[in-house]
């Protein structure tokens, strides 16, 4: 091999070994770099709310009896009209419906009173309000009792209990879901400090179910709703 060319080529080794140093120290600064940016954080934000209900339905269930189906259906238009006589006053007609009586036949269902006191036929019957004004409603539900003294037989049941209902979940999805949001940064702040960072942008976020629940048992026409957003921040080091 010529002077020439042994110069030639420790001159290329030498620029091939200067290209791969270059080349794994830039390869290693961006790893470096990559492994920074994948310090994150992932913390829940919480929002709870007690809210008035909007929505009540009230159905207002009676019985009647009879030995025979024509005197049935008598006693249960009856019925009907004292319950919406008494509604009358305070709720329009379209705030009002009736359904269809529920009638059991005693003898074919082998119930009859051996002493022939009970009568044959039983109708059940629920006239319903379906109303906004929940103060109104209730006010008059407390009044109820002038249809028992009127004759008119409620009864009460599972099937057809007061039922209250928030329809106005959309006004406030927004302020809450920002009342989550904040919930969540705030503990990400304080595992940030604890940790020696600080809290970057958002990676990924992902919005929970709005639950809807009765604030408790005895108050159903208060709800709480809540919602729980999960969110993903990354750590930023001081």
């Amino acid at each position: 091999m010529t002077e020439t060319h042994s110069r030639s080529f420790t001159l290329a080794a030498a620029l091939m070994a200067v290209g791969v140093a270059l080349s794994g120290y830039f390869i290693g600064s961006g790893f470096l770099r990559a492994r920074a940016t994948d310090r994150t954080v992932t913390v829940r934000g919480l929002a709870e709310r007690e809210i008035a209900a909007d929505l009540v339905i009230w159905p207002i269930t009676y019985t009647v009896t009879a030995d025979d189906l024509g005197t049935l259906q008598r006693r249960t238009d009856e019925g009907s009209a004292k319950i919406r006589a008494f509604l009358a006053g305070s709720f329009s007609d379209g705030e009002i419906s009736s359904s269809q009586a529920r009638v059991t036949d005693r003898q074919a269902q082998g119930i009859m009173d051996q002493n022939g006191r009970l009568e044959r036929f039983v109708a059940e019957s629920t006239v319903t309000v379906r109303s906004d004004r929940i103060d109104t409603v209730r006010a008059a539900m407390e009044r109820s009792g002038e249809l028992v003294s009127q004759g008119v037989a409620l009864i009460r049941s599972y099937e057809t209990s007061t039922e209250y209902f928030f329809t106005a979940l959309d006004q406030v999805k927004p302020e809450m879901i920002r009342e989550a949001t904040r919930d969540a940064r705030r503990a990400a702040q304080q595992f940030a400090e604890d940790s020696g960072s600080r809290v970057g942008g958002i990676r990924s976020a992902q919005q929970g179910y709005f639950s809807i629940e009765d604030r408790d048992r005895f108050s159903p026409e208060y709800k709480k709703i809540r919602v729980v957003t999960t969110v993903q921040y990354f750590l930023v080091d001081d």
